[in-house]
């Protein structure tokens, strides 16, 4: 039997009160149409329709061709909306599933769960539900007396008894295909919205004589849906407490889950410790037997084996196995940092591949470089790459050793085993086993500290030291 799920993605989303499109904002780094196509796309689907219309590209953009689209030009109601997909699905055989694009926590094994239900009933409609201890504002599941559904009463509707009610209405249906679009043309637009609403097929069932079943799942916070800013806030913290607890079943150590943020789809290695304040974003894998310090940030990177970043920012940079950063560290986009690299306190790279075992202590900026292996960078040490107008590319050999304070100005090579003494601005190659020296020779005054502010300074407090 065919399978066929459609999302609703046409609405404005008025309410969260932004330029962008609902549905694209994002929960855990991940647009929230997009997680619910992902779920989706995990229950083996014939077909997917996405009905879209304000922002209808930018969600072509964002989904590609992981599903069929529908265009709803009018924003009608959500029957009418379902009623687009009719050119695509109107003749199938089979289920189909309706869900919101707006509702980013619901998993493929509670859409599999509903299908599976809906498959045994025999049921022309099944309606998800959920039971919670504060129902107001949601649809009613009204059942009879052997638990049969009745009819979904909506809470401006609900007399007292049914408002008591704790089981309510998701807004995620299974229908059997063909009986959807008969009953989808009959569905009237005479409420105050003049709009059509999906739920009105439920009655038109009903009244058929159709089976109407309800399946409810077990929890209640995969069914929020996001209307506003509030509601986004609450779903990203569920989702990342999920994304959390899933990291640390898998053998990740998580110090303080309620202050990590981690996107989803993000991989750590097994024994890695989290500490708090840790944001992981984007597109970024991180090895086994990691530390990543309190408060790290690491975007789009790639982090392998036994690394440690302490306090640091990462974007877009690769960190290879027993490297170390920070703290207070910033590997900008096309970092390279090699085996058993040590990058100390602030200090930025951009740019620039440092080679295995090279060391940075501490203070110093390298940026569009090239360094070997086995390099002693000083204290304060600045790649002077950019003219006023263009960047250019140093490149220093194995084994060199850069003095504290030196100015390295590219373009410029230095050779394996060169040194550059402390304080240097090198504006020219160093070769093999020179030393690159370029400073005004050391001069000492006799006497001259005498004529200075300070020597008087110096007196009084070498005198009530003595006192």
């Amino acid at each position: 039997m065919e399978k066929n799920t459609i999302i609703l993605a046409a609405g404005q989303g008025t309410r969260m009160k932004s330029k962008l499109y609902k549905v694209l904002h994002q929960v855990c780094g991940k647009a929230m149409v997009d997680h619910v196509l992902t779920q989706v796309e995990k229950t083996d689907m014939d077909h997917v329709v996405t009905i879209i219309g304000h922002g209808a590209e930018k969600v072509r953009e964002l989904l590609g061709n992981r599903t069929e689209y529908a265009v709803q030009t009018e924003q009608l109601g959500t029957g009418h909306a379902v009623l687009q997909a009719e050119k695509i699905l109107g003749d199938k055989d089979g289920m189909t599933m309706i869900v919101s694009g707006d509702t980013p926590l619901f998993t493929a094994k509670t859409f599999e769960n509903l299908f599976e239900y809906h498959r045994q009933k025999g049921a022309a409609a099944t309606i998800l539900t959920a039971r919670t201890a504060n129902p107001f504002s949601y649809g009613r599941i009204v059942r009879n007396e052997i638990g049969v559904v009745s009819k979904i009463v909506e809470q401006k509707d609900a007399t007292n008894e049914e408002a008591e009610i704790n089981e309510i209405n998701t807004g995620v249906y299974c229908f059997d295909n063909k009986k959807l679009f008969a009953a989808l043309h009959q569905v009237k637009n005479d409420n105050a919205q003049g709009e059509y609403y999906l739920p009105d097929v439920i009655g038109i069932m009903k009244d058929a004589g159709e089976i109407v079943a309800a399946y409810e799942m077990d929890d209640f916070s995969e069914s929020m849906g996001v209307n506003d800013r509030l509601a986004l806030s609450k779903a990203t913290k569920v989702m990342q407490r999920r994304i959390n607890d899933e990291h640390m079943v898998n053998g990740v150590t998580i110090i303080d889950p309620d202050s990590t943020y981690i996107d989803y789809g993000i991989e750590i290695g097994s024994d890695t410790i989290i500490e708090p304040g840790v944001q992981l974003q984007g597109n970024t894998k991180i090895g086994s037997d990691c530390v990543i310090g309190a408060h790290s940030k690491i975007v789009d990177s790639t982090i392998e084996d036994r690394v440690t970043v302490t306090s640091s920012h990462l974007e877009k940079a690769i960190m290879h196995h027993d490297s170390n950063v920070g703290p207070h560290s910033h590997l900008r986009p096309k970092s390279e940092i090699g085996e058993f690299v040590h990058i100390g306190n602030y200090c930025e790279v951009k740019n620039a591949t440092l080679g295995a075992r090279t060391k940075m202590g501490h203070l110093s900026y390298v940026g569009d470089a090239t360094l070997g292996t086995d390099i002693n960078i000083g204290c304060g040490v600045v790649f002077v790459n950019y003219d006023g107008v263009n960047k250019h590319h140093s490149t220093v050999g194995d084994y060199s050793f850069i003095g504290s304070n030196a100015n390295i100005v590219a373009p410029v090579k230095l050779a394996d085993h060169s040194y550059v003494a402390a304080g240097s601005t090198i504006t020219d190659d160093v070769e093999q086993y020179e030393m690159g020296i370029a400073r005004g020779r050391q001069v000492n005054k006799e006497g001259f500290f005498k004529k200075l502010p300070v020597y008087e300074a110096a007196l009084k407090a070498e005198k009530e030291n003595r006192e």
